[in-house]
Formats: structure tokens, C-alpha cells, sequence
């Protein structure tokens, strides 16, 4: 792409975490933002914080980005106001984990409709025209290193992680004459608010050794502003699969390259995580 200044850009996710920190970094490189969360309140304050460091918000409405109807209304009125779009980025996300024995079909459809769904909602209304407005530009999907390895209880989380990552392995290559780049965004730990809220199906929270693991969570994870300077970064340089941490880095390219050791630490892994969980007999009578 062109320098960032002057190109607008919408933005899922801007009420907190890493949505809030990239529409700050992107507001500070001169981008002109549409912003959207399901949450008001906290779009509100990005809202405000971005105008009070002189950035600029062109739009912002509170949605539920799993809701088509509502993404297309919102996406005529941007167009209608504003044109086209130079950059789209789909980083509004929740999270659920649990065993499938524990997993209900509600926490199965819930990753589908929000991680999955919702970017895609967001391509099919923003993408198109930015096509044929024929100026180039950029689609940034936020993925997980949920999305590139097999991490324990994270199976509905990594059908629609996987699933992103395999929407924006295709349209690299199909925008790719449009000369709109594509990137992958595959964070691992992010000390987010996401951290303390996210659902672990079947396990209790309060176990010394759960919170005993969060920590150890949060204590490798990075900062939200780390990520959103590498995913503004990697929209600058045109790079795909984009990385926030060596940690997951090194993990993929370990299970790319050596798939049995792979294999056998991911199975150790799933072992451990399966000690927390009560034995069978706990919910027999």
C-alpha cells in the first residue's frame, strides 16, 4: 500500500483489547476510521480517545457483527457518507473452551457466528467496493495461534480460527489483482480483557491450579498496543501471516517442519490440561 495517511479504514472490535489499541495506532498514523463493537459503551470511549489525540472517526455504530442485516445497513450508510474503504480489519472476537464432551451446540455456533461469520460479513460489504473503486487497499483477519496449532479445549474455538485462516489463504490470492493485500493475524497470549472472561466449559475457575495457569498465561502474554504495531506494520509491508509473539512463531514452524515431536508435545500438553477436569465418576450417579 500507499502511506496510511488519509485512508480509511473500518475496524471490528474498537471498544477494547486489540481493536482499541489499533484504532489508536491507526488514528496516529493519519488513517480515517469507521468503528464498530457490540459493546456501546466502550466504542463510546474509544471514540472519544481517539478524537482527543486528534484522530479522526469518520463513523462508528454499535453492532453485533455476527448480525448480517445489521453489517449491511451500517456498511450502506459508511458508503453512502464516506465511499469506499481503503482497509478492512476483522478483530472483534470471543473465545470458549472445553472439552466436547462438555461443549454445548450453543458454544459450538457462538465461535462460528462472531470469529468466523462476522469477518466474513464485514468482506462480503467492504471488500466488493473497495474492489471496484480499483484504488488497492488491505484486508487484515485476526486470527489465533488457535488457528495455526492444536492447542488442548480449543476445538470450537479453532473451527472458526482455522476456518479464518483458510477465507484468508484464498483471497491473498484472489485480491491479489486487485492489489489488495492480505493479512493473517495469529496472536498468542494478549493481556486483553479476553484473559479474565474467556469460557472454560466443565472446569472451575476458582481451581488453584486454573488460576495457577492463567497466570502463567499472562504472564507471557504481550500488551494489546504490541499487536496492533505489528498488524499496522504488516498492512505497511504487505505481509501475510503476521506473528505478535516468537513463542508462536517457533511453534508453528516446529510443527510444519517436525510433526512428530509436534505431536507428541501437543499430546503431553492435552494430557495435563485433562487433570483438571473432574473425573467421569463426578457426573455419574
Amino acid at each position: 500500500m500507499k502511506p496510511l495517511a488519509g485512508r480509511k479504514a473500518v475496524i471490528t472490535g474498537a471498544a477494547s483489547g486489540i481493536g482499541r489499541a489499533t484504532a489508536l495506532a491507526a488514528a496516529g498514523k493519519g488513517i480515517r476510521l469507521a468503528l464498530t463493537d457490540i459493546d456501546a459503551d466502550g466504542l463510546a470511549d474509544t471514540v472519544t480517545r481517539v478524537r482527543a489525540a486528534g484522530g479522526e472517526v469518520l463513523a462508528a455504530e454499535a453492532l453485533d457483527v455476527s448480525d448480517y442485516d445489521a453489517v449491511s445497513e451500517w456498511a450502506e450508510r459508511v458508503h453512502a457518507e464516506h465511499g469506499s474503504l481503503d482497509v478492512v480489519m476483522n478483530i472483534a472476537g470471543v473465545s470458549v473452551w472445553g472439552t466436547v464432551e462438555n461443549l454445548e451446540h450453543r458454544h459450538w455456533k457462538s465461535m462460528v457466528d462472531v470469529n468466523l461469520m462476522g469477518p466474513i460479513h464485514f468482506i462480503e460489504n467492504f471488500v466488493p467496493p473497495m474492489v471496484r473503486a480499483g484504488r488497492g487497499g488491505h484486508l487484515v483477519n485476526v486470527s489465533s495461534a488457535a488457528g495455526l496449532i492444536a492447542l488442548p479445549w480449543h476445538a470450537a474455538y479453532s473451527a472458526s480460527k482455522y476456518g479464518l485462516r483458510g477465507v484468508s489463504e484464498v483471497l491473498r490470492f484472489d485480491l491479489e489483482r486487485h492489489r489488495i493485500g492480505v493479512s493473517l493475524v495469529t496472536p498468542g497470549a494478549v493481556r486483553t480483557p479476553l484473559v479474565e472472561t474467556v469460557r472454560i466449559i466443565g472446569v472451575d475457575r476458582d481451581d488453584p491450579r486454573v488460576r495457577r495457569l492463567v497466570r502463567l498465561f499472562e504472564g507471557h502474554a504481550v500488551l494489546p498496543e504490541h499487536v496492533a504495531g505489528r498488524i499496522l506494520s504488516g498492512i505497511e509491508h504487505n505481509r501475510f501471516l503476521v506473528h505478535t509473539s516468537p513463542d508462536i512463531q517457533f511453534a508453528y514452524w516446529v510443527a510444519r517442519k517436525f510433526a512428530f515431536p509436534y505431536e507428541m508435545v501437543t499430546r503431553i500438553a492435552n494430557r495435563q490440561f485433562s487433570k483438571l477436569l473432574p473425573s467421569v465418576s463426578d457426573h455419574t450417579d
